[in-house]
């Protein structure tokens, strides 16, 4: 191949990894949050609307999505490592959420924090009218916002963060009670420790509840709501497929997917939202399946070394065409979800490996043959011959958010024999009932001064949601499909959010009151274009700088007589967690350095497989010698011998030659014949 073609080859190489990086980044999060808990007057406005409602419990949120407790409301919103409470007079939004981002803002009122894990990845950031707040270690920590907005309280019961605003930076830790006022300078007050209210005490008895529950037992910990399965159900072994959870008290007749209605959630699209106190879990993770004449919930497989992140589903079916109306069936063990929205392959490898056991290989067939030709195969679902499995209704009650158990379409048993089942959710627009939900509007909503206010945040959000009128006009484009991620980023330029956002200015740290810490070394950052320092053998001094170094042998040299296999070479030291950093500025910078550790080691697996394989190489060029230079010495050997033989030979040929050559030789007298000599007494005639 000439040097055109290897260019020709390499640019197709590099479009097609751009390519999937694009497909990668256009992926929906992996993660949502669930409206768990409320009580008294909450609204709920979901991005892009400007409306409020009121809300449902198990509603799924994501960016955009505003949440608001009145003076009697309280509400808790749960997440796969964190849960998050709110108080009477409290506004609370999601500036974004995503797999490695939480970021929120709290115009006003009271959020109390429980975070169980805190990803090495994950930034964790509160974001309030004068300041933006970091949580830096798991731990249960409570913010407060005035009235006027003018000053913030942090409580930090057990953890550690930071608080960044008008420049600077203080570090809080365990045990803190500080306050913060001013918006343009950040005036910092110690408290005394404050006693906890009755607020505390329900948000301890909600996390008693996490703590203690059995499901955890069973059930992979980023699942959001398996602490609501223990009061409504039983776990049971099965040969079949291990641990099975059963609900309890159910009606006769009752499916899966049956008790709820259809809420149009972007960028999932049409997603299941369960009238069940417990229905989160089973219904955006594992699958479901027959048993013992029961229904029973299969969860998503532990944590294992092939352990994939749980990735929410927005419903784990498959559809059933039945003519004008809407049907579907929940999904069984070991078979295929299909995301109705733009995905990757990836994504749809992880979907499926980390909510039911199946095989890769079976995944690439459906992905290949559904998504990526377009093609509609009839396939056999376990659980569409379950009598009532298959649950209908009308295409006006599936979108507008109507409840399902009162909008129910009989379908006669012959019309589900021959209907088709797909696994691609319906093509149908939704209209703005399908994203504020079948509720009333809300009562209250919050004071215009709080929902104008701006937050200070660390972290730079995305851009706001689209208004659902231009979300709504593209999926009609798009032939009532989910439009992906890159078209919302088209079409929400010029978008105002409902409360802007402030990035607060480079800071420099302080130790702020009580919190004054330690030094703590940092780990050191390479200047540009310098190598770092090779660490030190342990129980052995450095070397000075300028010392003599003892030379090595010649690559060429050592290979040529010993090849050294790649994986001789040590692997490179590996950084520190972030969940160590004492600042958000060391986190930053130790999530920098494992993304680049991260790069460097898949480059050095790449480099160690081109060396694994010119090592191979050169082992058998090494054999291919040593095997041509015996045959060669055995040549030379044989030739030697050869010759030898022929020397040999032909000095014999040269002696018998000259024998057969030589005249004969004159005999002397003596030696003449008796019968020459004369008779004894005579003379010799002459």
């Amino acid at each position: 191949m000439g040097r055109i073609g290897r260019l020709l080859v390499w640019c197709g190489f590099a479009l097609l990894v751009v390519n999937v990086a694009a497909a990668d980044e256009d992926d929906p999060p992996t993660r949502a949050a669930r409206l768990a808990f409320m009580a008294g007057t909450v609204s709920f406005q979901p991005a892009g609307t400007g409306d409020w409602v009121a809300p449902y419990i198990n509603r799924p949120l994501t960016t955009g999505d505003q949440l608001w407790c009145d003076s009697d409301g309280r509400a808790e919103l749960q997440l796969d490592g964190s849960a998050l409470r709110v108080t009477a007079g409290t506004a609370v939004s999601f500036i974004n959420l995503a797999d490695d981002v939480t970021q929120l803002q709290l115009s006003s009122g009271t959020l109390i924090v429980r975070v169980r894990r805190l990803n090495d990845q994950e930034t964790y950031e509160i974001d309030t009218p004068n300041l933006a707040f970091s949580v830096l270690r798991p731990g249960l920590y409570r913010l407060s916002v005035d009235p006027s907005g003018n000053s913030t309280a942090v409580v930090v019961r057990s953890g550690q963060g930071e608080v960044t605003g008008a420049g600077v930076a203080y570090p809080v830790y365990s045990g803190q009670n500080d306050t913060f006022s001013g918006t343009d300078q950040l005036v910092e007050s110690t408290q005394p420790e404050s006693a906890e209210d009755e607020f505390d005490t329900w948000s301890a008895d909600r996390d008693s509840r996490w703590d203690r529950s059995r499901s955890a037992s069973y059930v992979p910990p980023d699942v959001v709501g398996y602490g609501d399965l223990d009061d409504y159900g039983a776990w049971d072994g099965t040969p079949e497929y291990g641990t099975v959870w059963f609900p309890r008290g159910m009606a006769p007749g009752w499916a899966p997917y049956q008790s709820g209605h259809w809420a149009y959630v972007a960028p999932w699209g049409y997603s299941w939202v369960d009238d069940n106190p417990w229905g989160f879990a089973p219904f955006h993770y594992g699958r479901w399946v027959w048993l013992h004449g029961g229904w029973g919930w299969v969860p998503p497989p532990r944590a294992g070394p092939a352990y994939v992140p749980t990735v929410y589903a927005p419903a784990l079916v498959a559809w059933v065409g039945i003519g004008a109306g809407v049907a579907w069936v929940a999904l069984g063990p070991r078979e295929v979800y299909v995301p109705s929205y733009p995905v990757s392959r990836r994504y749809v490898n992880d979907i499926n490996v980390s909510n039911t056991t199946v095989n890769t290989t079976v995944i690439n067939n459906v992905y290949n043959t559904t998504i990526v030709n377009k093609t509609v195969t009839n396939v056999t679902y376990v659980n569409r011959s379950v009598p009532g499995a298959v649950v209908a209704t009308s295409s006006r009650a599936f979108t507008t958010a109507l409840p399902i158990a009162r909008n129910k379409v009989n379908v006669d048993a012959r019309s589900l024999a021959n209907a088709r089942v797909q696994p691609l959710a319906p093509a149908v627009v939704p209209n703005k009932q399908a994203v504020l939900g079948s509720q009333r509007p809300a009562a209250r909503t919050p004071p215009a001064a709080v929902a104008r206010r701006t937050v200070v945040a660390r972290t730079a959000p995305p851009p706001p949601p689209p208004s659902f009128a231009k979300q709504q006009a593209a999926i009609r484009t798009n032939g009532g499909k989910p439009i992906s991620l890159a078209q919302v980023r088209q079409i929400s330029g010029g978008a105002v959010p409902a409360a802007a956002v402030r990035i607060a200015p480079p800071s420099h740290l302080l130790a702020g009151g009580s919190g004054a810490r330690p030094a703590k070394h940092a780990p050191a950052s390479p200047a540009a274009g310098v190598a770092p320092a090779a660490s030190a053998a342990p129980g052995r001094e450095p070397s000075p700088a300028g010392a003599a170094r003892p030379s090595a042998p010649k690559p060429e040299a050592a290979s040529a007589a010993h090849p050294v296999h790649p994986s001789e070479a040590p692997p490179p030291p590996k950084p520190a967690s972030p969940a160590t950093a004492d600042n958000v500025l060391e986190r930053q910078h130790l999530q920098e350095q494992q993304r680049m550790a991260a790069e460097q080691n898949a480059e050095r697996q790449r480099l160690q497989q081109q060396q694994e394989a010119e090592h191979q190489r050169q082992l058998a060029e090494q054999a291919r010698q040593q095997l041509e230079a015996q045959h060669q010495a055995q040549t030379a050997q044989l030739l030697q011998r050869h010759t030898q033989q022929q020397q040999t030979l032909a000095e014999r040929q040269a002696v018998e030659t000259r024998r057969q050559n030589e005249p004969p030789a004159r005999q002397p007298a003596s030696s003449a014949p008796k019968s020459a000599r004369p008779p004894p007494g005579k003379p010799h005639p002459g």
